[in-house]
């Protein structure tokens, strides 16, 4: 409509049974539309929230160990680890000490080890590994899908270098020729 007063637009929105609505309030002069202002919130609403549910949400998962765990836990754990990881999230490994086991802070940095080792294929080392007190902890991120190869344009069954036999049987078997059968 072009440059417009405003007591001009203000009419003729109420005669519309529309809002006036301030779109670019920074632009000179500010640039209004006649609409259902209802209806352009419902709209902002609405792709906020569309927005929100593409997000990729990545969780914190802690995962404890002490340095006296037997192997077939240890095993537990890291299939634990390994779903987090290939789910997306992030992993906390916390290895906690007890009484005079402060001591042997190699013991805890073995088994951490161990555990990146055995997630290697889904994961990796966010950080180096962090030595807080009584607790010696790092953090797993899962890796990036990695892209299948293509494969070239190569037929699904190649040829076989021995052909398959002739069938000595006619194709269309007559009243005097009758197929054989395997019995």
């Amino acid at each position: 409509m072009g440059i417009v007063a405003t007591e001009e637009a203000l009419r003729m929105a109420k005669e519309a049974g529309l809002d006036l609505v301030e779109v670019a309030p920074n632009a000179k002069p500010s640039v209004c539309r006649i609409m259902d202002f209802n209806k352009l919130q419902y709209e902002k609403r609405r792709k906020a929230k569309e927005s929100r549910k593409k997000a990729k949400q990545i969780h914190l998962k802690e995962i404890k160990f002490r340095p006296t765990i037997n192997s077939h836990d240890f095993e537990t754990k890291v299939k634990q680890a390994r779903g987090f990881l290939s789910r997306g999230d992030k992993v906390k490994v916390s290895l906690m000490f007890r009484g005079r086991q402060v001591i042997h802070p190699e013991l805890g940095e073995k088994i951490l080890k161990q555990l990146i080792e055995a997630v290697t294929d889904v994961g990796q080392l966010e950080s180096s590994i962090l030595k807080q007190g009584r607790f010696i902890m790092a953090f797993l991120v899962g890796k990036a899908p990695v892209a299948a190869p293509k494969q070239s344009a190569k037929p699904e069954n190649p040829p076989s270098e021995n052909p398959p036999p002739e069938n000595p049987q006619p194709e269309n078997p007559s009243p005097e020729n009758p197929p054989a059968q395997n019995v």
